[in-house]
C-alpha cells in the first residue's frame, strides 16, 4: 500500500546478536499517509535462553514472564505480512534489523533474512543526528526536544516505544499526530485493529442566525503565517501542503 509506514521497536535478551541474544518483544504501529491508523502488531516471545540482568533492568521483562510465550517461528509469517512492503521507521535501525534478520536466519528462512529486501528502512537516529549534530539524540532526548509526552515510559517496552517514536517522527518531520484513530487494547500477543470513532450527531444552526463576524488577518498575522510555512518546509525537507496548494492556484 502506498504511503504505508510501520514504526517498529524490539526488546532483546541482551546484546550483541552475535553472542546468541534473541528478541523477546516486538512492537509495531501502522501509519498510512502520515496518520496513525490504530493497527498494531505486538508480541512477547520465548527466546529459549535467559536474559542478561542488565537487559532486564532496561525493559523489566523477566525470564519467568516469558515462560509459555510463543517462539518467533510461531509468529514469523504474521509479523512478516505486517511489515512487508512498508517503510520501517526505527530508532537505531541497525540494532533491530540485525536481530530480526537473525531470527529469520535461525529459522532457515534466508529469503527473509535481509528485511531491507522487502521493506525500506528509515533510521530516526541518523535523521536526528543530521538535524541536531553534537546533541543527545536518544528517544527520551528527542521527546524532550519536541515536546512529546513520554511520562509513562519508566521502562523500555517495544509497543510503547514504537508509539512514542511515531509521535516523535511525525513531529520531527512536521506532521500531525492528534487526528489518529484509537486502537483497541492489545493483550500482549498478536495484532490489534483500530476502531473508528463513532459519528457525532449533526447539529444544524438556525437559518435566521446572525451572520458570523469575519476577522481578516493583519499584516503581522500573514508574516507569521509565512514564517511558519517556511519552518515546516525546512523541517520536513519539502514545501508544506498549504504552500503547494497555493502555488497550484487551489
Amino acid at each position: 500500500m502506498a504511503n504505508r509506514s510501520v514504526v517498529l521497536d524490539t526488546e532483546t535478551t541482551g546484546m550483541p546478536v552475535t553472542d546468541g541474544h534473541r528478541i523477546i518483544e516486538i512492537g509495531c504501529v501502522e501509519l498510512i499517509g502520515r496518520r496513525l491508523t490504530g493497527r498494531h502488531f505486538h508480541v512477547y516471545l520465548q527466546p529459549d535462553r535467559e536474559s542478561d540482568e542488565g537487559a532486564i533492568g532496561v525493559h523489566g521483562i523477566t525470564n519467568e514472564f516469558l515462560v509459555g510465550k510463543p517462539r518467533f517461528a510461531e509468529v514469523a509469517d504474521e509479523f512478516f505480512e505486517f511489515i512487508q512492503g512498508a517503510q520501517l521507521i526505527i530508532h537505531n535501525a541497525a540494532f533491530d534489523v540485525g536481530f530480526i534478520n537473525n531470527e529469520f536466519a535461525l529459522m532457515g528462512q534466508h529469503d527473509r533474512a535481509d528485511i531491507s529486501q522487502h521493506c525500506t528502512i528509515l533510521d530516526t537516529l541518523l535523521m536526528a543526528r543530521e538535524r541536531h549534530p553534537g546533541q543527545r539524540n536518544s528517544l527520551d532526548a528527542l521527546c524532550k526536544r519536541y515536546g512529546v509526552d513520554n511520562s509513562g515510559r519508566e521502562l523500555h517496552g517495544a509497543l510503547l516505544d514504537s508509539e512514542i517514536l511515531a509521535d516523535v517522527y511525525l513531529t520531527m518531520t512536521g506532521g500531525q499526530t492528534s487526528l489518529s484513530l484509537a486502537g483497541n487494547a492489545s493483550d500482549g500477543n498478536g495484532t490489534g485493529e483500530g476502531s473508528g470513532a463513532q459519528a457525532s450527531e449533526i447539529r444544524r444552526l438556525p437559518a435566521d442566525r446572525r451572520p458570523a463576524r469575519i476577522i481578516r488577518a493583519s499584516e503581522a498575522d500573514l508574516a507569521e503565517h509565512v514564517a511558519r510555512l517556511e519552518a515546516i518546509a525546512k523541517s520536513a525537507g519539502a514545501p508544506a501542503l498549504w504552500t503547494q496548494l497555493a502555488e497550484a492556484g487551489q
